[in-house]
């Protein structure tokens, strides 16, 4: 891409939830984007993945609404942990695509921050499972492995 001196915006997209919500999404994405151009910048438009969209059984697009905090300290963090890496797959496809320092610094940053995060969540994973054991708490519920 060339590097121009005006102001940027980049539109971070997740895409389209399953099909038939595509058209949707394109023509907001396509309005969004052009307004911002008639109005002076410079814009990025990048969807974190090409990947597929899971679905209930039903049909019922998934949400990460449907598992929230399940009060298991490892699940939790696990999923932590995962939120952490799709960010940071975001930014490695915006890092693919543009070559401009004013958004790639920033991009780059933000990436970083979210290795770290990854990492912390990691470290609280392990200082968990660690405590757990020390208190002889495994990570299944032992109400529910009666034999």
């Amino acid at each position: 891409s060339e590097v121009s001196g005006a102001k940027k915006i980049i539109v971070l997209g997740s895409g389209p939830i399953r099909i038939g919500q595509g058209v949707e999404f394109d023509y907001s994405t396509v309005h969004a984007v052009s307004t911002i151009k008639q109005s002076g910048y410079d814009t990025y438009f990048v969807d974190h993945t090409a990947g597929v969209f899971p679905q209930f059984a039903s049909g019922t697009p998934w949400t990460a609404a449907t598992i929230g905090v399940t009060g298991d300290v490892i699940a939790d963090l696990s999923e932590d942990m995962s939120a952490e890496q799709k960010a940071r797959k975001t930014y490695d496809n915006i890092l693919r695509l543009c070559d401009d320092p004013d958004v790639t610094d920033v991009i780059r940053f933000l990436r970083e921050r979210e290795v770290v995060h990854y990492q912390r969540f990691g470290e609280a994973l392990r200082l968990a499972t660690e405590k757990m054991d020390q208190k002889n708490v495994y990570m299944t519920n032992p109400a529910f492995d009666r034999t």
